[in-house]
Formats: C-alpha cells, structure tokens, sequence
C-alpha cells in the first residue's frame, strides 16, 4: 500500500527572493512563503534565535509560513518580517529554497523537472529593471548561484516524509479494520481537512503535533537535510506508534487516521502542494483499496 503523491506537484511558485542590501526590496514585498521545517530551522539559526522563538515571533500557522508584516514599501506592499528597509534580507544565508528560487518555480511531474515563471514576462523586469543590465545566465548558472542544492534536497526529502505520514493515515484506515467495518466518516473526514484553511488545520492538529511536525529536535544535522529529515521522521512515526499502536475503538482509530491525514496535509501546503488535491487523490486511492465514502 502506499499514500503516492499525485505526479504533478508545484512547487515554490510565488514566493520571494529576499536581497542583501538592496534598496529596491521588491522581492520582500506582497508575497506569500512557505517553510518545510528545516526550513524554519536555517532561519532561526541565521537570526540566531531558536526554532520556536523565530517561529512564534515571524511565522504562521504553526510555522509553516513566513509572516509579512513589516511596514509597507514597494507599491504600499507588506514587506516579509525579516525584511530590513534600506537594506534587504536580514537572513539571507538562511533564506528558503522558494527565495534562492525567485523569480522561478520548480515543477516536478513524475520524474520529470521544469523551472518555469509565471507569465508570458519575465517577472523581475517591472519592479527590478536594473536586471536588464546584469549577465544573461542559463538557468544552471542561476541556481548555481543562488546555492540550492540543500534547500533541494531539503524539498524532495519532506516530499517523501509527507508520503509517510499519508501512508499512516492509510494503515489506521486500511489494516485495522477500520474500512472493513463499513465505515464512511474517515474519508469525509479526509476531505474536510483538505478543504480547511491553514489557521483552521493548525488547530485541528493541536499544538502538541504541530510542535512535532515543524520544530524536531534535530539541529545538530542542519548542514545535512538529509539526515535532518530522517531524523525527524522517525521521531514522528515514534510518537505515532506509542499514540496509536494500541487503538482498538474505531472512532479513536478514525480520529487517529484524520490526525496523520492532517499532519501530511498541513506539510504538504508548507511544500508548496494544494491540499484539497492531495486530499482527493488519496481519497481515490483508499478507495481503491477498499474505503468507503
């Protein structure tokens, strides 16, 4: 069994690209960032501040976005809340991969990948036409310059961990006889959360699972997301089995399959994922597999 991820998958598709010490800024302005939690980690660490600090005081939603709440400047936009007036991105050795990204998004279909821009313009031209003047680059000279290989691997390990924590909602579902039952609520269950704003999800999920979701204690292996990631997700299915591994009520093993349902979504948007699809797409395959809606 396996909770696959739909073959298309968008990621980092309108977010920002802090810049160090530019007046401009335009990057930092009216955009939307989201954060995987290594992520949130290198952030913190290039504020010098704890994961949670830096969250609480500059994130949303639990951690998975970043908030844009510093004063107004280009077009009367919210600039991001590491953004410095007069100077530009207060993190940038920490900045995510959809800021090193910018203008580009990377779209990853199967096996296949694509940097792509939206519009028929280059989205740069308007708010930065100083970059007329700077080197054509192809785009492997462009991510070689903005150093993503990290903030790569960081994506595509949280992809498969995202994966994981779906295929828990699946065997609470699927392998405990839950589906056998007759039941109809777990899906339905499925589908609300993936229709739920982030604020909404967030409290659904509860601070305790939130915490364990986007602040692992794993900072020792921040130069290394891999194992980062690795870490973190057996941290997870370790809190997961000692929760659940004993179920035997059916409404408990529904509510438990919901809450790793909700964990995948949750960082699933934090991936850049629509999670109203990957709620559908894995209510298809559960019923496929013999789930009832």
């Amino acid at each position: 069994m396996t909770a696959a991820v739909p073959d298309t998958t968008i990621l980092a598709l309108t977010d920002s690209l802090p810049l160090t010490c530019t007046r401009s800024g335009t990057c930092c302005h009216g955009k939307m960032v989201w954060l995987n939690p290594w992520e949130l980690a290198c952030l913190a660490a290039a504020k010098g501040l704890a994961s949670r600090v830096f969250r609480d005081r500059h994130c949303e939603f639990g951690g998975i976005r970043l908030r844009f709440d510093s004063p107004p400047g280009w077009k009367g936009l919210a600039a991001c809340s590491q953004y410095v007036p007069d100077c530009g991105c207060s993190v940038h050795a920490g900045r995510p991969l959809v800021c090193r990204l910018y203008p580009l998004g990377r779209k990853r279909r199967g096996k296949e990948l694509l940097y792509i821009h939206q519009g028929s313009g280059f989205p740069c031209l308007d708010g930065c036409p100083q970059v007329v003047n700077l080197p054509h680059l192809t785009v492997a000279d462009y991510l070689a310059g903005q150093d993503v290989t990290a903030g790569v691997a960081a994506q595509d390990e949280y992809l498969e961990l995202l994966q994981r924590l779906a295929d828990g909602a699946f065997a609470l579902l699927l392998e405990s006889g839950l589906a056998e039952s007759g039941d109809r609520l777990t899906l339905r269950l499925w589908r609300d959360l993936g229709k739920d704003s982030p604020e909404h999800l967030e409290k659904r999920i509860g601070p305790d699972w939130i915490d364990r979701l986007m602040l692992p204690d794993v900072a020792e292996e921040l130069d290394d997301p891999a194992a980062f990631c690795r870490l973190h997700y057996d941290m997870l299915q370790s809190q997961a089995q000692a929760s659940f591994g004993k179920l035997g009520d059916f409404a408990a093993l529904r509510e438990a399959s919901g809450l790793m349902m909700g964990l995948a979504l949750h960082l699933g948007r934090g991936l850049g994922a629509n999670p109203a699809e990957l709620a559908e797409h894995w209510i298809v395959t559960a019923k496929k597999l013999g789930a009832r809606d």
